[in-house]
């Protein structure tokens, strides 16, 4: 099977089982729902207990278990720019204030970059009179670039 076919499979049986990602996420473990959601759909890996928590909830088998520890091929968007109105949205934020923030994370920080491995992120929900908007916040390790 490949991780493409799991991903799939996985979907499909959080699907039949009537499970959100976030209550699959509460039975795998403590750590973020956005890293299992990742890592269940193909772009992180989940430990051994996490995977094995996920199999119990999903119906997996082994070797579909041990593909949810194996590194992935990250970053496996089907097509560039995206053609999904809501992923596409956040490839618009980089086209549009991707040179800002450069701008002014190397104002504040200097020469570098921030990790997307040394990193955390939070999806909420913010009431709002107009419409329920989307919140996310982000957090990455400043890496400054090596003089060698």
């Amino acid at each position: 099977m490949t991780r493409e076919e799991l991903t799939i499979k996985i979907q499909n049986e959080k699907r039949s089982r009537g499970l959100s990602w976030k209550k699959i996420a509460e039975g795998i473990g403590s750590g973020s729902p956005i890293l299992y959601t990742a890592a269940l759909l193909g772009q992180t890996t989940l430990t051994k207990s996490e995977a094995e928590n996920a199999a119990n909830l999903l119906g997996l088998s082994s070797a579909e278990t041990k593909l949810l520890t194996e590194s992935p091929n990250r970053g496996s968007l089907t097509t560039v720019p995206p053609t999904d109105p809501l992923i596409y949205r956040f490839y618009e934020l980089v086209q549009t204030y991707g040179t800002t923030w450069k701008a002014l994370i190397e104002e504040e920080f200097g020469d570098g970059i921030m990790s997307a491995i040394d990193f955390e992120m939070q999806i909420e929900r913010e009431s709002n009179p107009k419409g329920d908007r989307v919140k996310i916040g982000m957090s990455g390790k400043f890496l400054p670039y090596k003089r060698y």
